[in-house]
């Protein structure tokens, strides 16, 4: 298939600003992939669709404070630092972007905060936006940590027209968040509170973890039409004994298996055996799931709406049939369903 296949038109009004007031206050649109129905919900009616000894998969990670503001040594340009990850933590060297770029060379030298408590050195270009950096920073790794943390922000996505507050931090995160590594949320789980996950495990359904740190390749622009010839960034991610045990058992036993998001379908697809079951490893993952394409471990997906053309709508379709995904965007569109990060979710089943 080819990228142009992949848009569609949506109105600037349905990009979700802000979360709903409570998680499981989110609509839920349930499609049905053998029947094509598609239905109108809202997202705590899911435990309507799953019964004892099924799975949920889920995804742990937990988004750290990712953009900071500092100023450009002699001229004092502001300047947008985004962290992506650590690259050494001894050296406290980070890939970043940094915006606007063409003002960053080099030999730089940042300043952060109102009395420039914290220094940054521009020691390598990685793409054109990209740079590493060097924090230069007299004190404790914990006290590195907690001023970094102070001067970040919540990375809220551009299309959020609006300054992160303090809600944010506590809402631009899933309830399963324990694993630090994420530059954006894995925004399927964010629909679940801790009161619907009691009375989820009540019903006998079963909670399994796994982690893949969102980085922004997830994000990145697609800029091939040949779907075949992209290239994801890898993203680091990590499944234990325990999550195995939970989705095999479920497998085995011929119950269902969720997916909650595109991320953790991501570290699915990357750890399974000749057998169709998930096996425990760790490492980086640049798997790009297109159509068509035969899942091997869940056999439905919570996601959440998508922006055209991305990896993410691209799975979506890959899951449950282009023509049925295209065929709910636009009833999401007619029935305004919120989009994005803090907008409405889907049901795939």
């Amino acid at each position: 298939m080819k990228l142009s296949q992949f848009t569609f038109d949506l109105p600037l009004n349905l990009i979700a600003q802000n979360p709903t007031k409570k998680r499981e206050d989110s609509r839920l649109m349930v499609v049905h992939r053998k029947t094509g129905q598609i239905e109108n919900r809202t997202f705590r009616d899911i435990m309507e669709y799953f019964d004892d000894k099924d799975a949920f998969v889920v995804n742990n990670t937990k988004v750290f404070p990712a953009r900071m503001y500092g100023r450009k040594e002699k001229t004092g340009a502001k300047i947008e630092v985004f962290l992506l990850r650590e690259l050494n933590k001894q050296n406290r060297l980070w890939d970043v972007i940094v915006d606007p770029a063409r003002k960053i060379r080099v030999g730089n030298k940042l300043y952060f905060g109102d009395t420039e408590d914290l220094v940054a050195e521009v020691i390598d270009n990685t793409t054109s936006r990209g740079r590493t950096i060097r924090f230069l920073f007299d004190g404790t790794d914990e006290e590195f940590r907690t001023v970094l943390y102070n001067m970040g922000e919540t990375p809220l996505p551009k299309y959020i027209k609006r300054k992160p507050d303090e809600e944010d931090r506590e809402r631009y995160q899933t309830v399963f968040a324990k694993h630090e590594g994420a530059v954006a949320a894995p925004t399927a789980g964010m629909h679940f509170s801790q009161e619907l996950i009691k009375r989820l495990e009540i019903q006998g359904v079963r909670f399994a973890e796994v982690t893949l740190h969102t980085g922004l390749g997830t994000f990145r622009p697609i800029e091939v039409e040949d779907l075949s010839k992209h290239k994801m960034d890898a993203e680091y991610y990590k499944i234990d004994e325990f999550a195995c045990k939970i989705v095999n058992k479920a497998k085995e036993g011929k119950h269902r298996i969720c997916s909650i998001g595109t991320t953790t379908m991501r570290a699915l697809e990357t750890s399974f055996t000749a057998q169709q079951l998930l096996k425990p490893s760790e490492g980086w993952t640049n798997i790009f799931i297109h159509p068509p394409y035969n899942f091997n471990i869940a056999d439905s997906l919570v996601t959440n709406f998508h922006l055209p053309k991305t990896s993410l709508l691209i799975m979506t379709c890959a899951f449950a049939g282009y023509e049925l995904t295209m065929e709910a965007y636009k009833k999401a569109i007619k029935d305004k369903y919120r989009f994005f990060s803090y907008g409405d979710a889907m049901l795939v089943i």
